[in-house]
């Protein structure tokens, strides 16, 4: 199990949590560092141990170069000479008879090279060229691995480019104001205060660290001890009565305030840091000192309503009819002015949606700038807060099978208004994909420039910035596998199991597949007649009856339930008998089938 992430909003706090994962962080830290010294200690040991054998090799040589017969007093004497000279006169033999020798060799070896130094340069060759050969078809194996590889490359850089915008922009909101961002199951305020502890000697002030709940008005406090490697103390639990701001001129300290609790009869007096501190402590526990300004400043919300469903529908309508094929199309940012001006201009409550998109005032860039700034400051993402950790643990799936089916489950328990703002926006990104020749937009760039716009976390974290790639994964499949979910979603209107396979159709799918099935030739009839059937059927039923459709529950057209009933046909065909239909009859609902990779195999 890896290091836990460090928030930023618990470096902020210091609390002892946030501590001991530190400590364990830079206990890490030292290890590896420790280890890599050895790496290098080792290393340069092995460098130096090779030239030491390297210079003792030279060394030896020179040795040899250098002997010499040594004599003993001033001159030789003739014996000696003559001892030298033999030397001498053996050394000159010995060479002229290896020298004999190795012409004698050379000579043995000279015509049998006329006709056998051909083969081995024949040998060469035809190594040669078969490594060529092989070369170029490990080319071609290697080819799609290669593209892959880029594009898992480029996918990578810009969802690390993605998340770390995400992270800069998560650190200044959190350095702008530390304490104000509160995530879901942790207190409502939370950091360190000093308390006064009156003592029969005298008074002290002791540090404690403090969380409070405004919802059920439990105060804990944990004293810490100054000096280092102390145990904490016991945690002390009080419930709030009243907070009242402590007069200036009553005491020494500044930034304190006196608290009532349950549990004592006396006030407690608390010292923040800072006034702004104690402005929050005090708001946070109803306070009879006034906050002048609020620190937090929360930025309009939008709804998805119907002028929103209007303005979203006239930005798609614009896309398409003048800027479909513009290159760099939803990544190119427009001016924040125009955007703002566009903005105001369609939400004004006097008249709102009483804008022109075709006017020359607004291009591409501001209206796709202004799509993607109205779907990110919505109360709640298209995707909701409710479906995110189960999209993004969908995702991260090895089984594109499972994880489309997955994916195409959970679909089916957005609410009406956000499945059908999906849809509208999903269908819209097809069609640019479609054009990705000419303004060079792939599925994949898509998923990294609307899953934080469609998705995100509801709190702001940096482990929900770590599955901003994942959210970028659900649109890219969204998007790649558009006709296979609202197929699916337009044909049958029950939702499909987490799983995605599992179920009757995960039997039909197998059963269509199967040798056995295939290979008897009652089946193979009574699938034919029965696919046959079901597409007349479908056909008829759906052209009776779609010129007085109407949207409604479920949300499907009635061409659609003809074709709907059409594959229910085709699945008793395909199954040689009815046994199933009838049961899915008998219980009065139709089962949602798995993605269909294709109806008409």
């Amino acid at each position: 199990m890896g290091l836990p992430a460090l928030e930023f909003s618990d470096c902020y706090l210091d609390s002892p949590a946030f501590r001991e994962r530190l400590r364990c962080s830079e206990q890490e830290l030292e290890r590896t560092n420790r280890f890599l010294k050895d790496v290098v200690k080792d290393g340069n040991a092995l460098i130096g141990a090779i030239k030491n054998y390297s210079l003792a090799v030279q060394k030896f040589s020179l040795t040899l170069q250098s002997f010499q017969f040594d004599f003993i007093g001033d001159t030789l004497t003739d014996d000696e000479i003559n001892i030298a000279e033999s030397f001498k006169e053996f050394a000159e033999l010995l060479q002229e008879v290896e020298l004999e020798r190795s012409m004698m060799k050379f000579v043995q070896i000279l015509f049998p090279k006329k006709f056998s130094i051909v083969e081995p340069v024949l040998a060469f060759l035809h190594s040669l060229f078969t490594y060529n050969n092989l070369t170029v078809e490990l080319t071609q194996d290697f080819l799609p691995y290669k593209q892959q590889l880029q594009l898992s490359l480029q996918n990578t850089r810009n969802h690390f480019n993605s998340t770390r915008e995400e992270l800069e922009d998560l650190k200044k909101r959190m350095k702008e104001a530390p304490l104000t961002c509160k995530l879901p199951g942790k207190p409502t305020i939370e950091g360190y205060l000093y308390s006064q502890e009156k003592w029969a000697l005298g008074i002290s002030w002791v540090k404690y660290y403090c969380q409070y709940e405004k919802e059920t008005k439990m105060l804990r406090m944990t004293p810490m001890e100054q000096k280092p490697g102390a145990k904490q103390g016991t945690t002390v639990h009080l419930i709030l009565k009243s907070c009242v701001r402590r007069k200036t001129d009553s005491i020494d300290k500044r930034f304190c305030f006196d608290i009532e609790t349950v549990e004592r009869s006396g006030p407690i007096t608390l010292q923040a840091p800072s006034e702004a501190n104690r402005r929050l402590w005090m708001e946070a526990m109803d306070g009879k000192e006034p906050i002048y300004h609020s620190p937090i400043t929360k930025q309009e919300e939008m709804e998805l309503n119907e002028i929103g469903f209007r303005f979203v529908r006239k930005c798609i309508n614009a896309v398409e009819t003048n800027g479909i094929a513009t290159e760099g199309v939803y990544r190119t940012v427009g001016s924040n002015i125009q955007v703002q001006k566009l903005l105001n201009a369609f939400f004004d409550p006097k008249c709102p949606g009483d804008v022109d998109f075709q006017s020359s005032d607004w291009d591409i860039k501001t209206i796709t700038s202004s799509l993607k700034f109205y779907l990110r400051n919505l109360s709640e993402p298209v995707m909701t807060y409710k479906l995110h950790k189960e999209l993004v643990l969908a995702a991260k799936s090895e089984n594109l099978d499972e994880r489309l089916g997955a994916i195409h489950g959970l679909v089916y328990k957005l609410p009406e208004k956000n499945r059908e703002m999906s849809e509208l926006l999903i269908r819209h990104l097809v069609q640019v994909c479609e054009h990705s020749r000419e303004n060079l937009m792939s599925p994949s760039n898509m998923g990294v420039i609307f899953g934080p716009t469609l998705m995100r976390a509801q709190e702001d974290t940096v482990a929900a910035m770590m599955n901003i790639k994942f959210q970028n994964i659900v649109v890219e499949i969204l998007i790649e596998h558009f006709n296979k979910v609202q197929e699916s979603l337009a044909g049958f209107p029950h939702p499909a199991p987490l799983g995605g396979f599992a179920g009757p159709p995960r039997d039909i799918s197998r059963i269509r597949t199967s040798k056995q099935t295939l290979g008897n030739p009652e089946r193979k009839e009574g699938r034919k007649e029965g696919r046959k059937e079901g597409r007349k059927e479908g056909r008829k039923e759906g052209v009776a009856s779609r010129p007085n459709w109407k949207r409604g529950p479920p949300w499907v057209e009635p061409w659609a339930q003809g074709k709907a009933a059409g594959s229910k046909a085709w699945f008793v065909g395909k199954l040689g008998c009815s046994s199933w239909a009838s049961r899915v009859s008998r219980a009065g609902n139709t089962p949602c089938p798995p993605l269909r990779h294709r109806d008409a195999a």
